[in-house]
Parts: structure tokens; C-alpha cells; sequence
């Protein structure tokens, strides 16, 4: 019986709110009760009230008050987020209540009653049915506690990171939660130290030990952060420890406030694109809206990880119409559905085909007339392409460059052609065939600027390093090898590599587009080079288990082509500023028309007949900075 109670008691805690007319009879029952009480004092302690009085004046007490209270949405008022300025508006409704009753009360005993009389029994009928409506409150707020802390002893037990406004309201959120239960606020420093918070102590941390002494004291099971950005500051200190001493790591997401955290699944656990991440870039969204606002824009690549990004940022500009351009069949159909369902008003075209097919392409220009062009189709994976160095020239360079063709032979105003920091001084098939795409855009730019051919494209050319989540690379990769069991394999103790948000890489990319002045390379700001071994490690700490106790880290050898660190300048490129402080412009030896057409044509001829030694020996003819690194083709450089 008493478990039938409290699995009740439990499931009425865990409601939304109590009915709104349920409250309203129960608020109109307690000042009928308050009237009632008045009535009772003034016929025993100051004049005679008749039967006849009594009952009209109970009469009235509960018509007014189921008005006013209905009126002024005292129901609706959630009783366990009860705050002054919830009382105040009780307050107000019993004044009024006492003031209107009090008309009918004067006319019903004008005779009997002095003014005195009324205000007394006005003031009695006014201090009881607020503090009966008070009182009920009280009680139903400590009732909440009380079931809740019952209810609570199989929750996880957080911390809550912070003291601002939005830590506060987090801790309101959680209040009703099955699954969460608030036992502090923490915060660096001892500044705070014996100060309370909403019911809840200011716990401080300067060292792993005192992390250690909190999960003892309070049994704590994680730690709540309000958003990503505290996250990063936190990274190397509490987030530190926190994994060492086995405390999960929470990231809290967007909830109402009245209906608190009310699903599990509403939380999540800190990943590590939270703590690679930066800051987020400030774009200029007006200017940009301004590029592109009323365009027919292309995408190519669309349904890979920069290019559907790129549409959904895309999305979002009033462009007249977003052309989808990739060969991937289901990778698209997904894009078409997620942008079917967010933007509906959006005008967009998924459109299959193979930047190698000239025909294709060139069906395209003629059905659509892009006027911008973002090119992210490309082969990208390192290994692959160093065991396949025919497809990247026909894929990087021979599509790169019929796009090209097609861009000014159809007056597209711009195009953007997505690059890599690999094609920086490159080590292997992948990077030098993106440099090899990366002159012939810049070598048109300088024709048309020259007026050695006729056309209007600017190309714009941007250069960044690893994106966060991207397909195929190392974090879902190690993620994955995690969740098996291990081991996680790292190619070398000492690789390095950038990394940078989907989205931010894009926003950069939309900005450098608009700033583009032609013939333009733009290097973005990676932030630091991360280990890929501490990247293995923090994520294996973050899934909750030990590296090389629970997990081993395994080093494989770096792969063919790969190379230890990644450039976004060449030796012989330096950089001026933009507006933007996150690019730069990089100033570019030229490389011309005339001496690089007639290489490629050769080059791709030698790609298509699947030449392999001579189409990687043209490609350093072509890319003297190509030296390949742990690869067959190193024989190539001697």
C-alpha cells in the first residue's frame, strides 16, 4: 500500500502542472473560507451578523472571487515556480476580491454597519484568504520537495557549473526531473565559499583532489554544463579532472522553463567537438545576404559534409533557387528531405550527375544559369587517393577545371572552390591534386584580369584543415572504435592536425566568398594544431573509461602520403589581412594560363588512359613542392 502511495505521490509530482480549474475551485473554496473566518470574527467581537448577511455574502465571496481569480489567471500560475512576483499578483487579486465584496456587503447591512465595521471585516476577509492561498502554496511547494527527495535517491546527482542566470534557471528546470537531481552550484575559487544559491550550496574546486572531495561528500555522479562555451574554458582544468576521477561530463540543452528537463534524452554528454571548437566566428550576415540574396546558386559536392552544410547555411540567404549537384545518390535524397522539412519555402533543384561528365555539367548551366558556383565536390581521403592518383586528377583537377570553363563561358558572377590545407607544400596524391585545381582557377582569374580571355567570373579559392564530424575523418572513426572496445588507432605519437566546426568552416567560407575580389586565396584561422593521440585520449576519458587500461591506443605508422604536421602557406606565400581577423589573404606566386593548360591536358590525358607512374611524375612536374612522404611515389622525387 504505502508503494502504491508513493508511485501516486511520484506521478503527481512528475505531472506537467494541477489542472488550472481544479486550482481555481480550490483557490475560490479558501476565500470563500477567508470570508467566512471575517464574517465569524466581526458577529463575535464587534456586531451582529445576520444568517441572512452571512449567506448572501458567502454567495457573493465565491462568484467574485471564481471571477477575479479566473480573470487575473491566478490558476495558471505553476505552483512550484511560485516567486514574489507570483505573490504580488495574489496580493492583488484578494484586494480587489475585498474591495468588490465589499459593495454588497454595504448594501445588505447599511443599517447595522459602520464604515469602520466594513474596513475591519475587509482587512480580517483580506489577511485570511491570502494567507490560506499562501499557505496552500507553501505546503504543496514543500510537499514537491518532500516526494522528490524520495523520488530522487536512483537519480544522477549533478553539480551544476556556474552561478549566472542561466545556471540558476537550470537548477529550476531540473526540479521536477525523474531522472536529475541538483546538489550544488560549482565554481573555481574560493571566493563563494559557505554562500548559497537557491536553496543550494557554492561548492569551489582549485585542484583534482577537491573534485574527489565533492564526490565523496555529495555523492556527485556528474557535472552540468549550461553551453559549450563554458565547456572550452574548463577544458584543462575541471574537465581535467573531472575525467580522472570518473565524473561524467553533461551539456544541457535548450528547455522550456516551465516544463523543466523532463526527458532523459534531453541531456547529453559532453563530446569533443565542445571542446575543439571555438568561439563562434562573427560573419558579416547582412553583407553576405547582400551576395547572395535573389541568386541562383550552384553547390556541387552537395551532399558531402562542407557542401550540405554549405546548403543549409545556403538556406537561409532569400537566394532565388539552390541547385543540389552531386553524384552520391541516397547522401542526396537525405539533403532533400531534411531541407523539404526545415525550409519549405525554399526554392531547390537535387540534381544527380559526375563533375568529370562535360555533357552533364554543361545541361546544367544551360537548364539553371548559376550565377554562383561553390565547388566542394572532390575526392578527399589521403590513402585512397594515393592508391588511386588517376581518379584524384580526373576528379580534383580535370572537374575542377571544366567547371571553370563552364563558369565564364555562362557569366557566373563567382565561383568559390573549396581547398585543403594539404595542398600546402604537399606529401601526397590527395593535396598535390587540390594545389594542381587551386592554379588553373587562380591562372583564369589572372587571364581575365590580363583580358587574355573574355569573362566576368572571380574565382575565389579557400583553404582550411579538418572539419569536426566530417565523413570519414578521425573523430566519428575513433568514436566508433571506442564504442566496440578498441583499440583506437593513432597513424603516430607526434601527428598533428587543425581542426574547426562544419558550420564555422562554412560561415568562413560564405564570408571570404563576399569579400573576394578575384583571383583570390583565403586561409582561414585554424586556431592550434591538436595531437591526434590527446584527441584520442580525451575522447576515450569522455566515453567514461582509462586509455591503455580500458582502451588501448595502438600506433599503426603513418599512412601512405601523410605527413606528421599540415600548412595553410606554402614557403613561398605570406598573408595580408581582411576584414575579417579569422582570414587572410594569402599573396600567391601567379601561375599562368598559357604555360598550365597544355600540362593539364596532357596530365588528364594520362589519368584517363590509367598511366599511374607518369601521372604522378607530372603532377610534381607541375607541383615542384610535391614530395611524397612514406609512399611508393617518394622514388619519384630523387
Amino acid at each position: 500500500m504505502l508503494k502504491k502511495i508513493i508511485h501516486f505521490l511520484e506521478r503527481l509530482v512528475n505531472t506537467k502542472y494541477i489542472n488550472f480549474w481544479f486550482i481555481l475551485i480550490f483557490d475560490t473554496i479558501l476565500s470563500i473560507l477567508g470570508t467566512l473566518f471575517a464574517l465569524l470574527f466581526m458577529a463575535r467581537f464587534i456586531n451582529h451578523v445576520t444568517f441572512f448577511i452571512g449567506g448572501n455574502m458567502l454567495l457573493f465571496s465565491m462568484l467574485i472571487s471564481l471571477i477575479v481569480f479566473y480573470k487575473l489567471c491566478i490558476p495558471r500560475i505553476i505552483i512550484r515556480y511560485t516567486s514574489f512576483r507570483s505573490i504580488g499578483k495574489i496580493m492583488f487579486a484578494v484586494l480587489l476580491k475585498v474591495l468588490i465584496l465589499s459593495i454588497p456587503l454595504f448594501y445588505l447591512s447599511y443599517s447595522s454597519y459602520k464604515l469602520v465595521n466594513l474596513l475591519v471585516e475587509g482587512l480580517i476577509d483580506g489577511i485570511f484568504t491570502f494567507t490560506l492561498l499562501i499557505l496552500m502554496r507553501l505546503f504543496l511547494i514543500i510537499f514537491y520537495d518532500i516526494v522528490l527527495l524520495k523520488a530522487g535517491t536512483n537519480k544522477t546527482r549533478i553539480l551544476i557549473y556556474g552561478i549566472n542566470a542561466e545556471s540558476r534557471s537550470l537548477k529550476v528546470a531540473l526540479h521536477t526531473s525523474k531522472y536529475y537531481q541538483a546538489v550544488g552550484f560549482i565554481t573555481y575559487g574560493t571566493n563563494l565559499k559557505s554562500y548559497q544559491l537557491s536553496d543550494l550550496p557554492i561548492l569551489y574546486f582549485e585542484k583534482g583532489e577537491d573534485i574527489e572531495y565533492l564526490v565523496g561528500k555529495y555523492n556527485v555522479n556528474a557535472i552540468l554544463f549550461v553551453d559549450d562555451n563554458q565547456a572550452k574554458i574548463e577544458r584543462e582544468r575541471l574537465i581535467n579532472y573531472c575525467e580522472k576521477t570518473g565524473v561524467k561530463l553533461l551539456m544541457a540543452p535548450n528547455v522550456d522553463f516551465e516544463k523543466g528537463i523532463t526527458k532523459k534524452a534531453l541531456m547529453r554528454d559532453i563530446c569533443i567537438e565542445d571542446l575543439l571548437g571555438r568561439d563562434e566566428i562573427k560573419i558579416n550576415l547582412e553583407k553576405i545576404k547582400l551576395n547572395f540574396s535573389n541568386k541562383i546558386v550552384l553547390v556541387t559536392g552537395a551532399a558531402g559534409s562542407i557542401g550540405s552544410e554549405l546548403c543549409r547555411q545556403l538556406a537561409i540567404l532569400d537566394t532565388k533557387q539552390l541547385i543540389l549537384f552531386d553524384n552520391a545518390e541516397t547522401p542526396l535524397h537525405l539533403i532533400r528531405l531534411e531541407l523539404e522539412n526545415k525550409y519549405p519555402d525554399l526554392k531547390f533543384v537535387p540534381f544527380i550527375g559526375d563533375i568529370r561528365n562535360t555533357n552533364r555539367l554543361r545541361y546544367l548551366f544551360d537548364k539553371y544559369h548559376p550565377q554562383v558556383v561553390f565547388h566542394a565536390a572532390a575526392y578527399k581521403h589521403v590513402p585512397l587517393m594515393e592508391e588511386n592518383p588517376c581518379e584524384a586528377i580526373l576528379v580534383n583537377v580535370a572537374g575542377t577545371r571544366k567547371l571553370a570553363d563552364l563558369s565564364i563561358e555562362y557569366g557566373v558572377e563567382k565561383m568559390i572552390m573549396i581547398s585543403t590545407d594539404k595542398a600546402v607544400n604537399p606529401s601526397n596524391v590527395m593535396g598535390a591534386s587540390k594545389r594542381i585545381a587551386e592554379m588553373y582557377v587562380q591562372s583564369l582569374g589572372l587571364s581575365i584580369k590580363k583580358g587574355d580571355i573574355t569573362g566576368k567570373t572571380k574565382f575565389v579559392t579557400t583553404r582550411f584543415g579538418n572539419v569536426l564530424g566530417s565523413n570519414g575523418s578521425v573523430i566519428p572513426y575513433f568514436r566508433q572504435q571506442i564504442k566496440t572496445g578498441g583499440p583506437v588507432t593513432v597513424t603516430d605519437p607526434e601527428i598533428k592536425r587543425f581542426f574547426m566546426t562544419i558550420s564555422e568552416a562554412c560561415r568562413l567560407v560564405m564570408e571570404a566568398a563576399t569579400m573576394g575580389r578575384g583571383n583570390d586565396i583565403f586561409v582561414f584561422d585554424m586556431g592550434k594544431p591538436v595531437k591526434i593521440v590527446d584527441l584520442a585520449k580525451r575522447m576515450i576519458h569522455l566515453a567514461g573509461y582509462i586509455p591503455d587500461e580500458d582502451i588501448e591506443i595502438k600506433f599503426t605508422g603513418l599512412r601512405p602520403g601523410e605527413k606528421l604536421y599540415e600548412e595553410v602557406l606554402s614557403n613561398t606565400e605570406n598573408t595580408s589581412a581582411t576584414e575579417n581577423e579569422k582570414i587572410r589573404r594569402a599573396n600567391i606566386r601567379p601561375c599562368y594560363l598559357a604555360t598550365l593548360r597544355p600540362k593539364l591536358e596532357k596530365i588528364e590525358s594520362l589519368a584517363l588512359e590509367i598511366k599511374v607512374d607518369a601521372t604522378v611524375k607530372m603532377m610534381k612536374e607541375i607541383v615542384p613542392e610535391f614530395k611524397s612522404m612514406n609512399s611508393v611515389f617518394e622514388k619519384f622525387d630523387k
